[in-house]
Protein backbone atom coordinates (compact mmCIF):
# COMPACT_ATOMS: atom_id res chain seq x y z
CA UNK A 1 0.00 0.00 0.00
CA UNK A 2 1.43 3.41 -0.95
CA UNK A 3 1.78 5.83 2.09
CA UNK A 4 -0.51 9.07 1.98
CA UNK A 5 0.31 12.21 2.70
CA UNK A 6 -0.49 12.10 6.16
CA UNK A 7 1.64 8.85 6.97
CA UNK A 8 3.88 9.50 10.12
CA UNK A 9 6.35 7.06 8.39
CA UNK A 10 6.53 8.96 5.31
CA UNK A 11 7.43 12.21 6.77
CA UNK A 12 9.76 10.58 9.13
CA UNK A 13 11.64 8.57 6.42
CA UNK A 14 11.54 12.09 4.63
CA UNK A 15 12.59 13.79 7.37
CA UNK A 16 15.89 10.86 7.50
CA UNK A 17 16.81 11.88 3.68
CA UNK A 18 17.13 15.61 4.59
CA UNK A 19 19.20 14.85 7.21
CA UNK A 20 21.40 12.39 5.30
CA UNK A 21 21.25 15.01 2.24
CA UNK A 22 22.79 18.31 4.86
CA UNK A 23 25.42 15.58 6.25
CA UNK A 24 26.29 14.68 3.02
CA UNK A 25 26.93 18.43 2.09
CA UNK A 26 29.83 19.11 5.31
CA UNK A 27 30.99 15.73 4.33
CA UNK A 28 32.20 16.60 1.17
CA UNK A 29 33.52 20.77 2.41
CA UNK A 30 30.49 22.28 2.09
CA UNK A 31 30.71 24.00 5.94
CA UNK A 32 29.78 27.85 5.19
CA UNK A 33 26.81 28.12 8.12
CA UNK A 34 24.72 30.53 6.38
CA UNK A 35 25.28 28.10 3.16
CA UNK A 36 23.95 25.41 4.79
CA UNK A 37 21.14 26.96 6.23
CA UNK A 38 20.27 27.94 3.21
CA UNK A 39 20.33 24.92 1.60
CA UNK A 40 18.21 23.51 4.71
CA UNK A 41 15.76 25.66 3.81
CA UNK A 42 15.51 25.50 0.26
CA UNK A 43 14.06 22.04 -0.47
CA UNK A 44 15.54 20.38 -3.47
CA UNK A 45 12.76 17.85 -3.86
CA UNK A 46 10.57 20.81 -5.19
CA UNK A 47 12.98 21.28 -7.85
CA UNK A 48 13.08 17.47 -9.36
CA UNK A 49 9.95 16.47 -11.13
CA UNK A 50 9.01 12.50 -12.72
CA UNK A 51 10.52 9.85 -12.99
CA UNK A 52 13.65 11.21 -10.84
CA UNK A 53 11.84 13.13 -7.97
CA UNK A 54 12.61 10.01 -5.39
CA UNK A 55 16.23 10.95 -5.79
CA UNK A 56 15.91 14.71 -5.27
CA UNK A 57 17.80 14.22 -2.04
CA UNK A 58 20.62 11.96 -2.83
CA UNK A 59 24.00 13.80 -3.92
CA UNK A 60 23.71 13.53 -7.89
CA UNK A 61 23.13 15.78 -11.03
CA UNK A 62 19.41 15.09 -12.41
CA UNK A 63 17.95 15.55 -15.76
CA UNK A 64 15.69 18.58 -16.14
CA UNK A 65 13.31 19.80 -19.21
CA UNK A 66 15.18 20.91 -22.22
CA UNK A 67 18.54 18.65 -21.65
CA UNK A 68 19.46 20.57 -18.57
CA UNK A 69 20.69 18.81 -15.25
CA UNK A 70 20.19 20.16 -11.62
CA UNK A 71 23.49 20.34 -10.38
CA UNK A 72 25.37 17.67 -7.96
CA UNK A 73 23.52 19.75 -4.46
CA UNK A 74 27.11 19.52 -3.19
CA UNK A 75 28.84 20.82 -5.94
CA UNK A 76 25.88 24.10 -5.71
CA UNK A 77 26.93 24.49 -2.29
CA UNK A 78 30.92 24.39 -2.67
CA UNK A 79 29.93 26.87 -5.55
CA UNK A 80 27.92 29.25 -2.95
CA UNK A 81 30.57 29.03 -0.23
CA UNK A 82 33.02 30.32 -3.02
CA UNK A 83 31.21 33.22 -3.97
CA UNK A 84 30.91 34.53 -0.02
CA UNK A 85 27.21 36.29 -0.86
CA UNK A 86 26.82 39.04 1.67
CA UNK A 87 23.20 40.59 2.56
CA UNK A 88 23.87 43.42 0.83
CA UNK A 89 24.89 41.75 -2.15
CA UNK A 90 23.07 42.08 -6.08
CA UNK A 91 23.86 38.60 -7.68
CA UNK A 92 23.45 37.41 -11.10
CA UNK A 93 23.48 33.88 -12.03
CA UNK A 94 23.52 32.68 -15.63
CA UNK A 95 21.43 29.68 -16.17
CA UNK A 96 18.25 29.18 -14.32
CA UNK A 97 17.63 25.31 -14.73
CA UNK A 98 15.63 23.87 -12.26
CA UNK A 99 15.50 27.57 -10.20
CA UNK A 100 17.84 25.83 -7.48
CA UNK A 101 20.59 27.67 -7.12
CA UNK A 102 18.51 30.76 -7.39
CA UNK A 103 15.93 29.69 -4.50
CA UNK A 104 19.42 29.27 -2.33
CA UNK A 105 21.29 32.82 -3.36
CA UNK A 106 17.96 34.85 -2.64
CA UNK A 107 18.51 33.14 0.99
CA UNK A 108 21.89 35.22 1.07
CA UNK A 109 22.22 37.99 -0.89
CA UNK A 110 19.67 41.46 -1.63
CA UNK A 111 18.65 40.64 -5.14
CA UNK A 112 19.51 38.16 -7.39
CA UNK A 113 18.92 38.10 -11.18
CA UNK A 114 18.97 34.99 -13.03
CA UNK A 115 18.88 34.63 -16.43
CA UNK A 116 18.14 31.02 -18.98
CA UNK A 117 18.37 30.63 -22.86
CA UNK A 118 15.19 28.68 -22.11
CA UNK A 119 11.58 30.12 -21.99
CA UNK A 120 10.38 26.96 -20.49
CA UNK A 121 13.04 27.08 -17.64
CA UNK A 122 12.34 30.55 -16.96
CA UNK A 123 8.57 30.22 -16.60
CA UNK A 124 8.78 26.92 -14.32
CA UNK A 125 11.39 28.28 -12.13
CA UNK A 126 9.50 31.47 -11.62
CA UNK A 127 6.43 30.23 -10.33
CA UNK A 128 8.14 28.02 -7.82
CA UNK A 129 9.37 31.45 -6.91
CA UNK A 130 6.06 32.54 -6.60
CA UNK A 131 4.79 29.60 -4.40
CA UNK A 132 7.74 29.42 -2.22
CA UNK A 133 6.93 33.50 -2.17
CA UNK A 134 10.51 34.68 -2.84
CA UNK A 135 10.16 38.00 -3.94
CA UNK A 136 14.02 38.98 -4.56
CA UNK A 137 15.00 36.92 -7.71
CA UNK A 138 13.73 38.68 -10.90
CA UNK A 139 14.03 35.75 -13.74
CA UNK A 140 14.29 36.51 -17.55
CA UNK A 141 14.72 34.72 -20.93
CA UNK A 142 17.86 35.87 -22.55
CA UNK A 143 21.69 35.16 -23.73
CA UNK A 144 23.50 34.64 -20.40
CA UNK A 145 26.93 34.85 -21.64
CA UNK A 146 26.22 38.77 -22.29
CA UNK A 147 24.94 39.06 -18.41
CA UNK A 148 22.26 41.67 -18.33
CA UNK A 149 24.52 45.03 -18.60
CA UNK A 150 21.15 47.12 -17.60
CA UNK A 151 21.06 45.83 -14.41
CA UNK A 152 25.09 45.52 -13.31
CA UNK A 153 27.40 46.00 -12.79
CA UNK A 154 27.16 43.51 -10.08
CA UNK A 155 28.33 42.00 -6.67
CA UNK A 156 28.91 38.48 -7.49
CA UNK A 157 28.25 36.65 -10.71
CA UNK A 158 27.45 32.42 -10.23
CA UNK A 159 27.44 30.70 -13.66
CA UNK A 160 26.19 27.03 -14.05
CA UNK A 161 27.28 26.64 -17.55
CA UNK A 162 30.99 26.11 -18.86
CA UNK A 163 32.49 28.35 -21.19
CA UNK A 164 35.91 27.92 -22.39
CA UNK A 165 37.05 31.10 -20.94
CA UNK A 166 35.27 33.51 -18.40
CA UNK A 167 32.84 35.30 -20.78
CA UNK A 168 34.55 39.18 -21.41
CA UNK A 169 31.08 40.78 -20.75
CA UNK A 170 30.49 39.16 -17.81
CA UNK A 171 33.77 40.13 -16.55
CA UNK A 172 32.88 43.39 -16.86
CA UNK A 173 29.97 43.69 -15.33
CA UNK A 174 31.28 42.18 -12.18
CA UNK A 175 31.95 45.36 -9.47
CA UNK A 176 35.64 45.72 -8.31
CA UNK A 177 35.81 43.91 -5.07
CA UNK A 178 33.39 41.35 -7.13
CA UNK A 179 33.73 37.68 -7.05
CA UNK A 180 32.78 35.34 -9.74
CA UNK A 181 32.42 31.52 -9.78
CA UNK A 182 32.42 29.38 -13.20
CA UNK A 183 32.99 26.11 -14.88
CA UNK A 184 35.76 26.34 -17.93
CA UNK A 185 36.91 23.97 -19.87
CA UNK A 186 36.69 22.79 -23.68
CA UNK A 187 34.40 19.96 -23.52
CA UNK A 188 32.18 18.55 -20.88
CA UNK A 189 34.70 15.84 -19.75
CA UNK A 190 37.76 18.42 -18.98
CA UNK A 191 36.67 21.11 -17.05
CA UNK A 192 37.65 23.42 -13.45
CA UNK A 193 35.90 25.47 -11.47
CA UNK A 194 36.96 28.61 -11.43
CA UNK A 195 36.74 32.09 -9.11
CA UNK A 196 37.51 34.93 -10.33
CA UNK A 197 38.16 38.48 -8.01
CA UNK A 198 38.35 41.58 -9.58
CA UNK A 199 40.47 43.96 -7.67
CA UNK A 200 42.51 47.27 -8.77
CA UNK A 201 44.72 45.23 -11.08
CA UNK A 202 42.52 43.18 -13.33
CA UNK A 203 41.40 39.72 -12.23
CA UNK A 204 42.96 37.56 -9.61
CA UNK A 205 41.70 33.66 -10.93
CA UNK A 206 41.78 30.48 -8.48
CA UNK A 207 40.74 27.31 -9.49
CA UNK A 208 38.96 25.01 -6.90
CA UNK A 209 38.50 21.69 -8.44
CA UNK A 210 37.06 19.60 -11.33
CA UNK A 211 33.65 19.54 -12.31
CA UNK A 212 31.12 18.69 -15.05
CA UNK A 213 28.86 20.91 -16.36
CA UNK A 214 26.44 21.54 -19.53
CA UNK A 215 28.15 24.08 -22.11
CA UNK A 216 27.29 27.68 -22.00
CA UNK A 217 25.42 28.23 -25.59
CA UNK A 218 24.81 31.72 -27.22
CA UNK A 219 21.49 32.48 -28.14
CA UNK A 220 17.62 31.55 -26.96
CA UNK A 221 16.72 28.10 -26.68
CA UNK A 222 13.57 27.18 -28.94
CA UNK A 223 11.74 26.15 -26.09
Amino acid sequence: MTAGPEDPFASDELAERKMRFLFALRSRGVTDTRVLTAMEKVDRGLFVRGIFADRAYEDMPLPIACGQTISQPSVVGLMTQALQVSPRDTVLEVGTGSGYQAAILAHLARRVYTVDRYRRLVREAGELFRQLDITNITAIAADGSFGLPDQGPFDRILVTAAAEDPPGPLLEQLKPGGIMVLPVGQSDAVQSLIKVTRNARGFDYEELRPVRFVPLVEGLGSE
